[in-house]
């Protein structure tokens, strides 16, 4: 379990204060509005930011002494981080060894986790040859082969439009399940996600101002905070 106790950061023009618990395993969607936290609370987890106070930690182990790169966990940014010079199979290779320096089974995975996004055949192909999802695809693939439990998508899919961000999110679960990996995932759509996530968070003004059940997130009373999050508003 992924748990977040009272962990406070602050800056001149912003503060926060997270508390949030979620199981292994699930898929956590976290919502919210521009500029509420939502971002911040999974730099923090992923240990780009550091509370002033509080605990964190995952599977019963305390991350925060941890330096990112120590921490069990992968991030999938919104403008996926690809080294434009490298092609799929050495982005995706990273995620294993920044030296690149592969035994035959370690390619032979990064090949395997590329079929497993949709990517069969573009070993050899290098960003600028890829669309935005597939270039979305080959970053996922990264986070995956990385073999850490704990996955943070930063609204990876905003740029991508809904039929592809859809297909996307599907992808996402359906790893997830295959892979015994937990998600934490922010995204502007929550309809897009209300169906397949496990827990929703809302997060606003540096808070998590409601945690469960996506249904009862979205019909909780926050309707004016939310108003601007929900289908056809």
């Amino acid at each position: 379990m992924l748990v977040i106790e009272n962990c406070r950061l602050s800056w001149p023009d912003f503060e926060a204060d997270y508390s949030l618990s979620v199981r292994s395993g699930a898929l956590c969607a976290v919502v919210g509005p521009s500029g509420g936290g939502k971002t911040t609370l999974l730099h923090m987890i992923a240990g780009f930011e550091h509370p002033q106070s509080g605990r964190l930690s995952f599977d019963g182990r305390d991350l925060l002494p941890l330096a990112p790169a120590k921490r069990p966990i992968a991030i999938v940014f919104q403008d996926h981080n690809l080294f434009p010079h490298l092609t799929a199979a050495e982005n995706v290779a990273l995620g294993l060894r920044p030296s690149l320096r592969l035994s035959a089974e370690e390619r032979a995975l990064v090949s395997e986790t590329l079929e497993a996004v949709g990517l069969e055949g573009f070993d050899q192909r290098k960003p600028g040859e890829m669309s935005g999802g597939q270039r979305q695809r080959v970053a996922l693939a990264r986070a995956l082969v990385s073999g850490r439990p704990l996955i943070l998508l930063d609204e990876p899919f905003s740029s991508l439009d809904s039929n592809l961000r859809r297909s996307m999110i599907r992808l996402v679960d359906e790893l997830r399940r295959k892979r015994h990996v937990t998600i934490v995932m922010s995204i502007h759509t929550p309809e897009d996600v209300a169906d397949l996530a496990d827990q929703m968070v809302f997060v606003a003004n540096g808070r998590v101002a409601a945690s469960g059940p996506p249904a009862e997130v979205l019909e909780r009373g926050l309707a004016e905070d939310m108003a601007g999050l929900l289908p056809g508003t």
